[in-house]
Protein backbone atom coordinates (compact mmCIF):
# COMPACT_ATOMS: atom_id res chain seq x y z
CA UNK A 1 0.00 0.00 0.00
CA UNK A 2 1.01 3.35 -0.78
CA UNK A 3 2.00 5.40 2.34
CA UNK A 4 -0.31 8.46 1.22
CA UNK A 5 -3.20 5.58 0.62
CA UNK A 6 -2.59 4.77 4.47
CA UNK A 7 -4.98 5.61 7.21
CA UNK A 8 -3.70 8.73 8.96
CA UNK A 9 -3.92 7.50 12.58
CA UNK A 10 -5.31 9.81 15.84
CA UNK A 11 -5.78 9.05 19.04
CA UNK A 12 -7.33 11.82 21.45
CA UNK A 13 -6.62 11.69 24.74
CA UNK A 14 -7.20 12.84 28.42
CA UNK A 15 -7.78 11.72 32.19
CA UNK A 16 -10.95 9.41 31.69
CA UNK A 17 -12.20 9.07 28.40
CA UNK A 18 -15.79 10.57 28.73
CA UNK A 19 -15.55 14.28 27.96
CA UNK A 20 -12.68 15.68 26.23
CA UNK A 21 -10.69 12.90 24.45
CA UNK A 22 -14.42 11.95 22.89
CA UNK A 23 -15.59 15.08 22.21
CA UNK A 24 -12.64 15.64 20.09
CA UNK A 25 -13.30 12.55 18.47
CA UNK A 26 -16.64 13.20 18.08
CA UNK A 27 -15.75 16.29 16.55
CA UNK A 28 -12.90 14.97 14.24
CA UNK A 29 -15.35 12.31 12.99
CA UNK A 30 -17.94 14.61 11.90
CA UNK A 31 -15.38 17.15 10.21
CA UNK A 32 -14.36 14.20 8.25
CA UNK A 33 -17.11 12.91 7.17
CA UNK A 34 -18.12 16.67 5.67
CA UNK A 35 -15.22 16.99 3.97
CA UNK A 36 -15.12 13.06 2.49
CA UNK A 37 -11.83 12.26 3.97
CA UNK A 38 -13.32 10.23 6.78
CA UNK A 39 -11.31 6.77 4.37
CA UNK A 40 -8.31 8.83 5.32
CA UNK A 41 -8.21 8.71 9.07
CA UNK A 42 -8.85 6.57 11.58
CA UNK A 43 -9.65 8.13 14.81
CA UNK A 44 -10.39 7.20 18.32
CA UNK A 45 -10.06 7.93 22.31
CA UNK A 46 -8.71 6.80 24.71
CA UNK A 47 -7.87 7.58 28.88
CA UNK A 48 -4.73 8.26 30.84
CA UNK A 49 -6.29 7.07 34.02
CA UNK A 50 -7.97 3.47 34.44
CA UNK A 51 -11.16 4.60 36.49
CA UNK A 52 -13.71 5.40 33.96
CA UNK A 53 -13.06 1.93 31.89
CA UNK A 54 -15.96 0.67 30.70
CA UNK A 55 -18.46 4.18 30.84
CA UNK A 56 -19.57 5.73 27.83
CA UNK A 57 -19.35 9.24 26.88
CA UNK A 58 -20.42 11.37 29.60
CA UNK A 59 -24.13 12.75 28.92
CA UNK A 60 -23.09 15.94 28.82
CA UNK A 61 -20.76 15.93 26.19
CA UNK A 62 -23.29 13.54 24.44
CA UNK A 63 -25.82 16.76 24.89
CA UNK A 64 -23.38 19.37 23.40
CA UNK A 65 -22.56 16.90 20.17
CA UNK A 66 -26.00 16.76 19.87
CA UNK A 67 -26.60 20.61 20.43
CA UNK A 68 -24.28 20.75 17.40
CA UNK A 69 -25.53 18.27 15.33
CA UNK A 70 -22.74 15.70 15.65
CA UNK A 71 -24.04 12.62 15.06
CA UNK A 72 -23.77 10.02 17.89
CA UNK A 73 -21.59 7.28 18.25
CA UNK A 74 -21.03 4.57 20.46
CA UNK A 75 -17.69 4.76 22.77
CA UNK A 76 -16.85 2.80 25.71
CA UNK A 77 -14.05 4.27 27.97
CA UNK A 78 -10.59 2.68 27.33
CA UNK A 79 -7.09 2.96 28.99
CA UNK A 80 -4.13 3.99 26.15
CA UNK A 81 -1.87 0.96 25.88
CA UNK A 82 1.42 0.70 24.40
CA UNK A 83 0.45 -0.66 21.00
CA UNK A 84 -1.25 2.98 20.79
CA UNK A 85 1.87 4.39 20.13
CA UNK A 86 2.21 2.40 17.73
CA UNK A 87 -0.77 2.18 16.22
CA UNK A 88 -1.55 6.07 15.83
CA UNK A 89 0.36 8.84 14.14
CA UNK A 90 -0.85 11.89 16.36
CA UNK A 91 -1.89 11.02 20.40
CA UNK A 92 -3.31 14.65 21.21
CA UNK A 93 -4.03 15.41 24.55
CA UNK A 94 -5.54 17.97 26.25
CA UNK A 95 -3.14 19.34 28.80
CA UNK A 96 0.51 19.21 30.39
CA UNK A 97 -0.52 16.51 32.54
CA UNK A 98 -1.70 14.64 29.81
CA UNK A 99 1.21 15.54 27.59
CA UNK A 100 3.79 14.27 30.67
CA UNK A 101 2.14 10.75 31.49
CA UNK A 102 1.95 10.44 27.59
CA UNK A 103 5.80 11.12 27.35
CA UNK A 104 6.54 8.94 30.27
CA UNK A 105 4.99 5.79 29.00
CA UNK A 106 5.38 6.02 25.58
CA UNK A 107 7.67 3.49 23.60
CA UNK A 108 11.08 4.73 22.65
CA UNK A 109 10.79 3.25 18.96
CA UNK A 110 7.28 4.26 18.76
CA UNK A 111 5.84 6.52 15.68
CA UNK A 112 3.41 8.54 17.46
CA UNK A 113 3.93 12.36 17.67
CA UNK A 114 2.22 13.56 20.80
CA UNK A 115 1.25 17.00 21.03
CA UNK A 116 -1.87 19.19 22.64
CA UNK A 117 -4.96 19.42 21.06
CA UNK A 118 -5.43 23.37 21.22
CA UNK A 119 -1.86 23.66 20.25
CA UNK A 120 -3.59 23.64 16.93
CA UNK A 121 -6.09 26.23 17.37
CA UNK A 122 -4.22 29.73 16.52
CA UNK A 123 -6.77 32.05 18.15
CA UNK A 124 -6.11 30.45 21.41
CA UNK A 125 -4.20 32.17 23.99
CA UNK A 126 -3.67 28.56 25.77
CA UNK A 127 -3.26 25.42 24.56
CA UNK A 128 -4.79 23.42 27.22
CA UNK A 129 -8.99 22.28 26.97
CA UNK A 130 -10.10 22.13 30.55
CA UNK A 131 -11.20 19.24 31.78
CA UNK A 132 -15.39 19.88 32.21
CA UNK A 133 -16.06 17.20 34.61
CA UNK A 134 -16.39 18.46 37.69
CA UNK A 135 -18.16 21.57 35.91
CA UNK A 136 -21.09 23.03 35.01
CA UNK A 137 -22.95 22.06 31.38
CA UNK A 138 -21.86 25.87 30.14
CA UNK A 139 -18.03 24.50 30.34
CA UNK A 140 -19.01 21.57 28.06
CA UNK A 141 -19.64 23.99 25.40
CA UNK A 142 -16.74 26.03 26.01
CA UNK A 143 -14.65 22.67 25.78
CA UNK A 144 -16.45 21.69 22.61
CA UNK A 145 -15.87 25.24 20.79
CA UNK A 146 -11.43 24.71 22.19
CA UNK A 147 -12.11 21.20 20.29
CA UNK A 148 -14.00 22.20 17.14
CA UNK A 149 -11.40 24.75 16.35
CA UNK A 150 -8.38 22.61 17.28
CA UNK A 151 -10.00 19.82 15.19
CA UNK A 152 -10.18 21.99 12.55
CA UNK A 153 -6.80 23.75 13.13
CA UNK A 154 -5.39 19.74 12.83
CA UNK A 155 -6.86 18.77 9.44
CA UNK A 156 -5.17 22.42 8.26
CA UNK A 157 -1.97 21.46 9.49
CA UNK A 158 -2.08 18.33 7.59
CA UNK A 159 -2.63 19.33 4.23
CA UNK A 160 -1.44 16.14 2.51
CA UNK A 161 -4.50 13.90 4.25
CA UNK A 162 -7.02 16.69 3.69
CA UNK A 163 -6.91 16.95 -0.41
CA UNK A 164 -9.53 15.06 -2.08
Amino acid sequence: MDEKDEKCGVLFVCMGNTCRSTMAEGILRHLLKEKGLTAKYHVDSAAIMHWQVGNPIDKRTQAVLKENDIDPFHHVARQITKEDFFRFDFILGMDEYNISDLLSIKPPDSKAQIGLLGSFDSSANDPVIPDPYCSSQSIFHTVYKRCYAACLGFLISNPSRTSL
